[in-house]
């Protein structure tokens, strides 16, 4: 397997054919995997902030106090975010719309102008299946796509990138009812093949090398629509809800 950058010079702006720019910056291959950071989907998809238009919420105000955030920052998270899992050490740990629990609902001033903010993309899925059939008409190739972010995880230190849209492929790969090296059946091991995807393009993507797309190349797998929502532990095997 392969994990190939693609470097995008062009800052990303909102109704750029972003298909077009990475097909263009790319020699693609049937059957590649294609991870795509999500800040470039939310700048092309209009999802940039400027913070002077945003009005904090008397909520948002009482928030951002003790947590010594900016209330315009605290309003966006509030409105991007289901409920708020935990609030300490100046971290806002949400249920985002979309149903991840992550920092800050996606809400991010990295990586763009000075008083601007991005806001994760309204579904990842639908975007990730937009550029995958603009990409096949532009040129013929059938490839998958993950739409990638940073997440922190519980319990262990460091980030690492997810998967927050996927479209071509199933994110997760599902061994129960095979058997290991000493003929047991599997019957709970399911590896979340779209998150390990995107940790590994994220080696080459950095955060500062104009590289907001990876290749992954020669690693087989079906071509099959499926939701990111597959990632997400139903509230029902949550143990610690």
């Amino acid at each position: 397997m392969q994990v190939l950058p693609i470097h995008i010079d062009k800052e990303i702006e909102p109704l750029d054919d972003l298909s077009k720019i990475i097909s263009d910056s790319s020699d693609l291959h049937d059957g590649d995997i294609l991870v795509i950071a999500q800040k470039i989907i939310s700048k092309q998809e209009g999802r940039l902030i400027d913070l002077s238009t945003v009005t904090p919420s008397l909520l948002a105000e009482g928030i951002s106090s003790p947590y010594q955030k900016d209330p315009r920052i605290v309003e966006l998270i509030l409105s991007e975010s289901k409920r708020i899992v935990r609030m300490k050490n100046q971290i806002i740990i949400v249920q985002t719309n979309s149903g991840f629990i992550c920092a800050n609902a996606g809400v991010d001033e990295s990586n763009v102008k000075d008083g601007y903010a991005t806001l994760l993309p309204v579904n990842s899925d639908v975007s990730a299946k937009t550029i995958r059939e603009k990409i096949k008409e532009l040129t013929g190739k059938n490839i998958a796509i993950i739409i990638s972010d940073t997440f922190g995880r519980p319990f262990r230190m460091g980030q690492t990138n997810c998967a927050i849209g996927v479209s071509g492929l199933n994110p997760l790969l599902d061994y129960a009812g095979t058997k290991d090296s000493f003929e047991n059946i599997l019957r709970v091991t399911e590896i979340a093949i779209a998150d390990e995807f995107s940790a590994a393009a994220e080696l080459v993507m950095g955060k500062t090398l104009n590289c907001p797309v990876a290749i992954i190349r020669d690693y087989s797998f079906d071509f099959k629509e499926h939701l990111t929502s597959k990632l997400i532990r139903p509230d029902s095997e949550d143990l610690f809800k």
